[in-house]
């Protein structure tokens, strides 16, 4: 999260083991602060008021923060707590756990599940939580992070452990997207994959990139997948009320019907051509049905015509109005600031640890105080080391020793901005021509991390 919004949040910890006790709901604002679950659920302009029946224990590790950042003026981020580890997994939250995520998961965008490479672990409660994602399987991208820490053989075998774990959990031939990277601001430990890790990360920015733009036609097929499955549950009420006898033995019907549910998801398919995708889980149905009383209102052939005319002809009808939008934010770059957003301008063209494109506007460079005075002399000494001609050195000469560093070129980019103080690379990209780059500046830069 940090990585994203390049700053913390308020209640935001990090550390090796999981720190996040709460599920956060981090969205944008013109002041820093901090909602809580109570409050939020009935405040009508925040989307969250279908989460009271999770209780009170759920609401009190729940929360929303407000950031004036850049990045969350077209994506709002929930932060979910850490998946507890085996040790901790017979320990109880206090409530349905799987359930919350699940809510989450219906009403998003995207969801990315990260793994540690160095520590890589599928615990009950992980299967559990994976588990509670299906259905949505379209949102779900995986990260494999830290992936630095481990060299290429290892971190080979670990991607196919986790793959192998994943599959089992899925239990489906497809296989999930896996993005392989370090996502975080420290030194790369074994640089082996740097090249790998920054395609991978690009991949992974432009998917979310693309999230802005394509909001209204995923709204479009959550409604088309819940028309469906209305449908098919509709069509199990109806028929479950029609082998109802009136009056005389009914609980024992009750329970037949029940134990007879898959007979009866059968029989609706091959009747009125429903998919068997269309039904809800089997087993779930008859616990929820072992409560019910079976009381049931008849089958409305008038609505059920109104439903099948929206997913044949109204949903059809809006489909060219959605690529009409496309198009037109097709040369839009939505998400700004951070990593995500795209660099242009003076600070940025002419970036050699950037490889991305060249659409959206200048971060506006910082005037915090000058703190290397201290360290600016051993500095000076690499600077000048490095045969600079007429007080600047070229893009080649810097690129090369910054790398030594280690660090992501996320970072590395970030530290170019703010040491092309004079904007002299802007047309010399690519050519190692000289730029301002002058030694305060590089001792300056150089301790920044």
């Amino acid at each position: 999260m940090r990585y994203l919004l390049e700053q913390e949040y308020p209640g935001s910890r990090v550390g090796p083991e999981p720190t996040t006790d709460s599920f956060t709901a981090i969205m944008h604002g013109e002041m820093e602060g901090i909602i809580h679950g109570n409050a939020l659920t009935v405040d009508p302009n925040k989307p969250f008021r279908k989460l009271s029946p999770f209780g009170t224990t759920f609401l009190n590790r729940f929360q929303c923060v407000h950031l004036p950042n850049r990045v969350l003026e077209s994506i709002s981020i929930i932060d979910t707590p850490g998946i507890l580890s085996v040790a901790k997994r017979k320990m109880d939250r206090g409530y349905d756990f799987p359930s919350v995520i699940r809510w989450f998961a219906e009403h998003v965008d995207r969801i990315i599940l990260l793994c540690d490479a160095h520590k890589l672990e599928i615990s009950d409660e992980f299967s559990r939580t994976i588990l509670a994602l299906r259905g949505n399987e379209d949102k779900l991208r995986v990260v494999l992070n830290k992936a630095d820490m481990v060299d290429s053989q290892e971190l080979m075998r670990v991607y196919g452990a986790l793959m192998w774990s994943l599959g089992k959990v899925f239990c489906t031939p497809e296989v999930l997207r896996v993005y392989i990277g370090s996502f975080w601001t420290a030194p790369m430990r074994i640089t082996d994959n740097r090249k790998l890790f920054e395609r991978e990360e690009g991949d992974l920015f432009a998917d979310l990139q693309n999230l802005p733009r394509n909001s209204a036609l995923r709204k479009l097929n959550d409604l088309v997948k819940r028309a469906r499955l209305v449908r098919a549950h509709a069509y199990i009420i109806s028929c479950l009320k029609d082998e109802m006898p009136v009056v005389f033995c009914r609980g024992k019907k009750r329970r037949d019907l029940i134990y007879d549910l898959p007979t009866i998801y059968s029989r609706i398919q091959q009747r009125y051509q429903i998919s068997p995708g269309d039904f809800p889980d089997c087993a779930k149905m008859q616990e929820r049905l072992m409560s019910h009383d079976f009381k049931f209102k008849g089958l409305k052939p008038k609505l059920l015509a109104g439903l099948d005319e929206l997913l044949n002809t109204d949903i059809a009808k809006l489909m060219p109005l959605l690529r009409q939008e496309e198009e037109e934010a097709a040369d839009q770059l939505l998400i700004q600031g951070g990593p995500l957003g795209s660099h242009r301008g003076p600070f940025i063209v002419g970036n050699p640890f950037h490889h991305s494109g060249s659409n959206g506007e200048i971060d506006q460079a910082s005037n915090d105080e000058w703190v290397v005075s201290k360290d600016k002399a051993k500095y000076d000494e690499i600077f000048y080391n490095l045969s600079p001609h007429e007080g600047k050195l070229t893009g080649t000469k810097v690129k090369e020793w910054m790398l030594r560093t280690h660090l992501p070129s996320s970072v590395l980019g970030r530290i170019w901005k703010l040491a092309d103080v004079d904007c002299d690379a802007t047309t010399n990209f690519g050519r190692g021509e000289d730029f301002a780059f002058g030694p305060t500046v590089y001792s300056f830069c150089a301790v920044l991390p």
